[in-house]
């Protein structure tokens, strides 16, 4: 028998997928990255919608349509490299930045505003507290619809409307003059910080999750998944697109509150005090904790499934505790450094995220998959890494003819150029009777 589910489960679903997604990055980034566009607002928001939107719906569809996680998605790799690249895409987005991140943002939003002389005990006591509470949701698995998208979510989205409602209705001055890189190429640079968020690697992350609470509830039907996940997805997005624009216009408007900010947080932190006072920081605490907290709760127990799949052998339980006690252990590096760490990294891995992503939606149309993905994914890696170096402040001078490499999108063109060859030179070879069958 297929099961269905309620109208209500549906909109939990696509509540508990919005609030997955809504974390540290995604309260920290907007702000800043609005602050710099000033009157080139729309450009680069436009940009940043691209990549911390429209690539995570695409990730989830991708997953969707693969009916199931990384694993299936590098299906047309060799085993062995499919495997090495979830790892990758996992270990950065769980243990070693991406969750991590979350309880450092939680701390420094949600903490630090209300203790006086805060050191560094206070940040250990307050990540052990932190991922416990993580780690105790993470082990009730089977239960994420109903504890995060019936609970904890519609909490979180009642916060986010509050907030931005105060900075439509109550901007804190006019929209400045757009600044560093996004005085010259908005869209670029909206479309790179876009990155930042993460969101594309997790929507590779949290598929898989949301696919296993759909089995959880019963169902097995890979077409009602498909659709499930795309409504969810569709209700992720459109939360996310209206939280970003609202915190994009708020970092715009906010040039006489801090002149010179350090990041979007403290952007975020002084506007919200302004419009709403002593009120205004205990709402952004509990926004920004349980933003934080939900996605951590998602990280966790999507990193326990995926190696659970990988070694079903080692436990669940174990690998959840084993991951909150790494993201414990990572978070007291302080949140600068690990926002510097993962900078070049992100630049070198998004490239091959997004190129799987697109590869996944068009696999069905290739005549040759495997070398469209290796050729493809190869060359995504390599000029993804030219990309990294470049972030990281190693001096490439000799590569300034690469079209788009000053804007750090060195990737772009090859990438496209190497999927259009592969699929030409497999239909060529098809029709020879050379490639290899459809799949």
């Amino acid at each position: 028998m297929n099961k269905s589910l309620r109208p209500l489960d549906v909109v939990a679903l696509g509540f508990m997928t919005f609030a997955f997604f809504l974390g540290a990055g995604n309260m920290i980034f907007p702000p800043l990255a609005g602050y710099y566009a000033g009157d080139n607002l729309l450009p680069a928001i436009a940009g940043f919608l691209l990549t911390a939107v429209g690539l995570p719906l695409l990730g989830l569809l991708a997953i969707a349509k693969a009916s199931g996680g990384l694993p299936t998605l590098g299906r047309f790799l060799p085993k062995k490299a499919s495997t090495l690249l979830g790892l990758v895409i996992y270990i950065i987005l769980v243990p070693v930045f991406g969750i991590p991140r979350t309880a450092l943002v939680a701390y420094e939003m949600g903490v630090l505003p209300f203790i006086e002389s805060p050191g560094a005990m206070t940040l250990a006591l307050f990540s052990l507290f932190y991922f416990a509470i993580a780690l105790f949701f993470a082990l009730k698995e089977g239960q994420l619809i109903d504890n995060v998208g019936k609970i904890i979510a519609p909490i979180l989205l009642l916060l986010l409307v509050v907030v931005g409602i105060g900075v439509m209705v109550s901007p804190q001055g006019e929209i400045g003059l757009a600044q560093q890189e996004y005085a010259t190429s908005p869209f670029a640079k909206g479309f790179l910080d876009g990155y930042m968020t993460m969101d594309a690697l997790a929507a590779l992350m949290f598929g898989l999750l949301i696919i296993h609470a759909l089995r959880n509830k019963g169902i097995n039907d890979s077409s009602k998944q498909f659709n499930y996940l795309a409504i969810a997805g569709l209700i992720a997005g459109a939360g996310l697109a209206l939280v970003y624009i609202a915190l994009f216009y708020l970092g715009a408007t906010s040039h006489l509150l801090t002149p010179t900010p350090d990041n979007g947080g403290q952007i975020f932190t002084e506007y919200v005090a302004a419009i709403f006072g002593p009120v205004g920081q205990l709402v952004l605490a509990a926004v920004v904790s349980l933003a934080c907290l939900t996605t951590a709760i998602g990280g966790i127990s999507a990193f326990g499934d995926y190696i659970n799949d990988l070694k079903p052998t080692i436990p669940y339980r174990k690998i959840v505790v084993v991951a909150a006690v790494s993201c414990l252990v990572i978070a007291n590096v302080g949140l600068s450094q690990l926002i510097s760490l993962s900078i070049p990294i992100l630049m070198a891995v998004y490239p091959v995220a997004i190129a799987l992503i697109l590869l996944t939606l068009i696999a069905d149309r290739l005549r040759n998959p495997q070398l469209s993905y290796i050729v493809t994914l190869s060359v995504a890696l390599a000029f993804g890494l030219l990309d990294g170096m470049k972030a990281a402040g190693l001096e490439l001078t000799s590569l300034q003819a690469i079209p788009l490499f000053d804007q750090g999108l060195a990737w772009v063109l090859p990438t496209l150029l190497a999927l259009l060859l592969t699929a030409a030179i497999s239909s060529r070879a098809t029709v020879a009777g050379v490639a290899t069958p459809e799949a």
